[in-house]
């Protein structure tokens, strides 16, 4: 094994030492050990699957095995859940009503709530949907009443009435589009206000509103039973087998599953490479953007990068037994997907920026 290791080491090391002045994305070699030490060196899962849009089209690298019942081989078309790249779906949701009328951005999140439920203000300020969208809320990135009867699926019997119960009584600590703090609350939420504008279920809206339109046919929170035949069995952080992901009533935060394939579609969507009727909506979500974490802006469900001489549109999502990542650049007009049967957060989303532009460092 040392000799193996050692190879590994040495074409990670050559990947680092690229310079961004290279226009071109790396090889499949390269891209292929970058997952390697990952799968068999690392042992964060078992399979992954990497893709790279560049300007000669779509590129595949995998690694490992899905662990279906099949045994059939990772591509394009295995199921991964994607968990918090889900955000983005739902920030889409949000623009496209908007560029129809149905709903404002600085609409109250009240105002498509039971009048029972009473949101929390602070400062005179009420929650909005943009406050929503942007990390900017004031809420707390997870709700203090939730208590899940298996800590492996932590969202799975959260339900409505806790949620309603838990906004009517929380106090907030920050004015609302104040603070950056990070928001599967506040996801969760938007994706239930949109959804009971819209008088529909969180996942129909999705359909009917992004999947149908954009042809993607791998992207569901119920799986279709192909996609159930195609889904990739998910693992912990010690690579023990994890149940299905659920978020019944936060699913707008997280509970999204999808495919490299699919994925590589939304990206050339995000992209302009393809003209649809979300091309308006994809345009407006980078249109605003408010502060996030150092060294990133909160735009509408996506977080933007202005290191390394570039502009990088990027999420990533982790659930107990999945990690995945997505971005592409304004600046190259290239796009990476990255997906995982394996709960890791080493570093994960570093891999994606990294093949993006190589002046991100490669962290192990």
């Amino acid at each position: 094994m040392p000799h193996r290791r050692a190879f590994l080491l040495g074409a990670l090391a050559t990947l680092s030492g690229r310079s961004r002045a290279s226009a071109e994305t790396p090889s499949d070699d390269t891209i292929y050990a970058i997952l390697k030490n990952r799968v068999d060196v690392g042992q964060h899962s078992t399979g992954m699957v990497a893709g790279v849009l560049d300007a000669s089209g779509r590129r595949l690298v995998t690694d490992g095995r899905p662990d279906t019942p099949d045994e059939r081989p990772i591509d394009g078309d295995t199921v991964f859940e994607i968990g918090s790249i889900t955000k983005v779906f739902t920030a889409l949701l949000l623009a496209d009503m908007v560029n129809r009328g149905e709903v404002a951005l600085e609409d109250p999140v009240a105002r498509y709530l039971p009048a029972e439920v009473k949101m929390p203000e602070r400062g005179g300020k009420a929650i909005t949907l943009l406050d929503l969208a942007t990390y900017s809320s004031g809420l707390p990135n997870m709700p203090g009443n939730l208590h899940p009867k298996d800590p492996a699926n932590l969202f799975a019997d959260y339900t409505l009435g806790q949620l309603y119960s838990f906004l009517s009584n929380y106090t907030l600590l920050f004015d609302p589009g104040s603070h950056y703090a990070y928001a599967n609350l506040g996801f969760g939420l938007l994706g239930h206000a949109l959804a009971r504008r819209a008088d529909q279920s969180y996942e129909d809206l999705v359909i009917a509103r992004i999947c149908e339109p954009l042809g993607l046919e791998s992207t569901r929170i119920t799986l279709t039973p192909s996609m159930r035949a195609r889904k990739a069995q998910g693992h912990d952080d010690r690579r023990h087998p994890t149940p299905d992901w659920a978020m019944p009533t936060l699913a707008g935060a997280g509970a999204l599953n999808s495919t490299v394939n699919d994925l590589f579609v939304f990206l050339e969507n995000c992209l302009g490479r393809s003209n649809s009727p979300l091309t308006p909506a994809l345009t407006m979500m980078l249109a605003t953007r408010r502060l996030g974490e150092p060294g990133m802006m909160a735009a509408l469900g996506w977080f933007i990068s202005t290191q390394h001489s570039d502009e990088i549109v990027a999420h990533e999502g982790t659930t107990q037994g999945f990690s995945s990542f997505a971005a592409f650049s304004t600046i190259s007009r290239r796009g990476c997907v990255v997906l995982s049967n394996g709960r890791d957060i080493n570093n994960f989303g570093q891999i994606g920026f990294h093949l993006l532009n190589a002046d991100y460092p490669l962290f192990q």
